[in-house]
C-alpha cells in the first residue's frame, strides 16, 4: 500500500541548486534510508516530506488519512513545559484518553466522567498503551517527567522528541539522524524496537550498523540522481560497487568515442551536409558524457609527523568527581607509540571530562598528567567550529596551517586537504555561513588535521557526518601513524579504527578491554549468558527437591503471571466501578425490597471478587519485588 508519492521535486537556496526533478514513493512497512553527501539536501528532503517545508517545484502526495511524525535533528520544544506535559501535548488521542482517565480518578464524585473515561480506556486499548509508552521513556532514560524542558541538554531534548515520535505510532515515521545523542545501549534498544515493530520508516542516518540491521531499502542521492537499492547496507555497498564499475566502463567508452568524434570534427570542411550537422549535434552530447568525472578521492597519505619521543602520555593516579558523581578514581595509564584507543560508555559517565583532563582544558582533583615534550595534540570537540563573520572556507583552514608535510619532501596543501574531504575548489571560496551542519563539522575536522598533530583526540567525530565523509575520515585515520583516542557511538567506525577500548562503566569504574566494539559486545553477551547459567546452577544446587514449590514462588514472574498481574489491575478497576454504581443506586432511595435484596447479593459478590483479586495481585507483586 502506497503511503506517499514524491513527484519531480526541486529545491534551491539562492543560486545554489540542492536537487531537482526527484521522484520516488514510500510503501507501507518499508524501512528506507536516504544516503547522500552533506550539503546535497537530505534534511531539506525530510522537511518537504514532513510538511515543514515546500519544494520550489513538484509535489508530495499523501494517502488520505495517514498520520506522520517527524524527528528533527534539532527539535523545537516549548521550554516552559515539563517532559510529561510535552508528551501529553503531542496530540496523541490515546494519551488524551489516559489524561482524561487520570483526571477522573482525582475527581471520584463525578461518576459520569469516570465511567466515560473508563470506557474510553477500554475502547482505545489504553491500558497496554500506557505500559508501552512508560517503557519507551524508561529506555530513553527520561525518568523524572517533572523536569522543565528548558533545563535540559540538546541530547535530552532529542530523546524527548524521539519518545514522542515512537509513542505516537504514526503510519509513517520520518527520522533525521535518530541515533545522535543516544548512548550505545539506547541505540541497540532502538534497533531491536524498529526491527520487531511493523513501522514504516524514512530516515537519514550515518550509523552503518543501524542501516544494516533496520533498513530494508536504501535510496542514494548521487550527483543529482536517485539510485534505489532493495536491501540493507551490505547489499547497497555490493550493488553500488557494481554500478561504479559499470559507470567507469561507460565513461571510458565515452572518452574513446569523444576522441574519435573530435578528430572527425577537426577534419570537417566549413560547408556541411544535413547528415554531418546531425553528427555535430550528437558530438555535444558525447562531449558532456566524456567530460563527466566523479568528485571522490581516496585518501592515501604517508604523513611526515613531527618526531615522537619515548615519552608519549602518562596518567598518574587521576582523581576527578562532581557532587555525588565520581568520574576517575586513581586512574593510571601509560600510552605507547601508535596506540589507538576507543572510549565507550553511557552518557554522563565522564568520557568528555576525561579528554578535557588529558588536553589540559580541565584539571583533575588529584594526580597528574605528564605529556611528552614532542607531543602535539589535535583535539576535535563536540562544540564544533567558531568562525568569524564573512569568512570563506579556505580562509578558516589557512588560519591553522597552509600544508601537511608528507614523506620524501612532498606536502599536501590546505586546498588539497579540503578537496580530499569533499570541498571542491568552488566550494572552498563559499562563505562558511552557507554550509550545512555536516559540512561545518567536515570543515572543523580539516582545521584539526592541517595542524599536523601526532596525537589525535576525537570526541564524537561522526555526529552529523555523511557516510561518504565517514569513509574518507576512516581512510585518513587508517593511514595516520600517531596516537589516537576516539569517543564515538558509531560502532562501525570504532570497529574499523581502534585496537582496544576504555569502557566507562560509571562511578569511576574504567575497564581496559583488548579488542574493538564488536569483540566487546560478543564478550558482554557471552558473559551475561554464562552468568545466568551459573546463577541457575547455584539456585538448583542450593534448593532441595522437596522445596521446589516453595522455591518457585520466590522466582520472578513467568510470562503468563505477568499477563495475569496486568489483567488483575484491569479487573479490579472494573469491579470498583461496578461497586460504585450499585452503591449509587442504594443512595437514590427508589428501590423496592426485591431490588434491594438482589443488589445486596450483587454487591457482596463484587466485594468478594475485589478482595480475592486484590489478594492475588499483592501475591504476584511480592514475587516481582522479591
Amino acid at each position: 500500500m502506497n503511503l506517499l508519492t514524491v513527484e519531480n521535486i526541486s529545491k534551491s537556496f539562492g543560486e545554489r541548486m540542492l536537487f531537482e526533478q526527484l521522484s520516488f514513493g514510500i510503501n507501507k512497512d518499508q524501512k528506507i534510508a536516504l544516503i547522500a553527501k552533506n550539503g546535497t539536501g537530505k534534511t531539506s528532503i525530510l522537511n518537504i516530506l514532513s510538511g515543514a517545508d515546500a519544494p520550489d517545484s513538484g509535489k508530495v502526495n499523501y494517502r488520505k488519512g495517514i498520520r506522520t511524525s517527524f524527528l528533527e535533528q534539532e527539535p523545537n520544544l516549548d521550554p516552559k513545559l515539563t517532559i510529561e506535559e510535552t508528551i501529553f501535548a503531542s496530540g496523541n488521542e490515546v494519551l488524551t484518553v489516559i489524561a482524561r482517565y487520570e483526571a477522573a480518578l482525582e475527581n471520584p464524585e463525578d461518576q459520569d466522567a469516570y465511567q466515560n473515561a473508563f470506557e474510553d480506556m477500554e475502547r482505545f486499548g489504553a491500558w497496554d498503551f500506557e505500559t508501552q509508552y512508560k517503557q519507551i521513556l524508561s529506555k530513553l532514560k527520561l525518568d523524572d517527567l517533572s523536569v522543565q524542558v528548558g533545563l535540559l541538554s540538546g541530547g535530552q531534548k532529542k530523546r524527548i522528541a524521539l519518545a514522542n515520535a515512537l509513542i505516537n505510532r504514526p503510519d509513517l515515521l520520518i527520522l533525521d539522524e535518530p541515533t545522535n545523542h543516544l548512548d550505545l545501549e539506547m541505540i541497540e534498544w532502538l534497533e531491536h524496537y524498529f526491527a520487531k515493530e511493523n513501522m514504516t520508516l524514512f530516515m537519514v542516518t550515518h550509523d552503518r550498523y543501524f542501516l544494516e540491521r533496520v533498513c530494508n531499502e536504501i535510496i542514494e542521492l548521487d550527483n543529482g540522481t536517485l539510485y534505489p537499492y532493495k536491501g540493507n547496507y551490505s547489499y547497497y555497498l555490493e550493488k553500488k560497487e557494481a554500478r561504479m564499475e559499470q559507470e567507469a566502463t561507460e565513461l571510458h567508452k565515452s572518452k574513446q568515442l569523444f576522441k574519435k568524434e573530435l578528430a572527425w570534427m577537426r577534419r570537417q570542411p566549413k560547408a556541411r551536409t544535413t547528415k554531418s550537422k546531425s553528427r555535430i549535434d550528437d558530438f555535444q552530447t558525447i562531449k558532456e558524457k566524456a567530460g563527466k568525472r566523479r568528485n571522490e578521492h581516496e585518501v592515501q597519505l604517508e604523513i611526515n609527523m613531527e618526531r615522537v619521543g619515548s615519552k608519549i602520555l602518562e596518567l598518574h593516579k587521576l582523581v576527578k568527581s562532581y557532587p555525588e558523581k565520581p568520574i576517575l578514581d586513581k586512574f593510571d595509564y601509560t600510552f605507547n607509540k601508535g596506540e589507538r584507543v576507543g572510549i565507550i560508555g553511557k552518557n554522563g559517565t565522564g568520557k568528555s571530562t576525561f579528554l578535557n583532563i588529558i588536553t589540559g582544558t580541565d584539571r583533575p582533583d588529584n594526580g597528574k598528567v605528564v605529556v611528552g615534550d614532542t607531543i602535539k595534540f589535535g583535539y576535535y570537540t563536540q562544540k564544533g567550529i567558531v568562525v568569524k563573520e564573512g569568512q570563506k572556507v579556505i580562509d578558516v583552514v589557512r588560519e591553522f596551517g597552509d600544508f601537511i608535510p608528507l614523506m620524501k619532501g612532498r606536502q599536501i596543501s590546505a586546498q588539497q586537504l579540503l578537496e580530499r574531504f569533499l570541498f571542491d575548489r568552488k566550494k572552498q571560496y563559499d562563505f562558511v555561513d552557507k554550509l550545512s551542519g555536516g559540512e561545518r563539522k567536515r570543515l572543523y575536522l580539516c582545521t584539526v588535521l592541517i595542524q599536523n598533530p601526532n596525537f589525535l583526540i576525537l570526541d564524537e567525530p561522526t555526529n552529523d557526518l555523511d557516510i561518504v565523509t565517514l569513509n574518507v575520515l576512516e581512510s585518513f585515520l587508517l593511514d595516520f601513524p600517531g596516537c589516537l583516542i576516539v569517543v564515538s557511538h558509531d560502532r562501525y567506525f570504532m570497529d574499523k579504527i581502534v585496537d582496544h577500548l576504555f569502557v566507562f562503566r560509571g562511578n569511576a569504574v574504567i575497564e581496559d578491554f583488548p579488542g574493538n566494539y564488536s569483540d566487546f559486545r560478543s564478550y558482554e553477551d557471552s558473559a551475561i549468558i554464562e552468568g545466568r547459567i551459573e546463577k541457575e546452577k547455584q539456585q538448583e544446587s542450593r534448593a532441595p527437591k522437596k522445596n521446589w514449590k516453595e522455591n518457585s514462588t520466590k522466582s520472578k514472574l513467568s510470562y503468563a503471571e505477568q499477563k495475569e498481574h496486568k489483567q488483575l489491575e484491569k479487573d479490579i478497576q472494573k469491579l470498583e466501578f461496578k461497586k460504585g454504581e450499585i452503591e449509587q443506586q442504594f443512595v437514590s432511595g427508589d428501590l423496592s425490597p426485591e431490588d434491594i435484596a438482589e443488589l445486596s447479593k450483587a454487591l457482596k459478590a463484587i466485594t468478594d471478587g475485589i478482595e480475592t483479586k486484590t489478594e492475588r495481585w499483592f501475591e504476584l507483586s511480592a514475587i516481582m519485588e522479591g
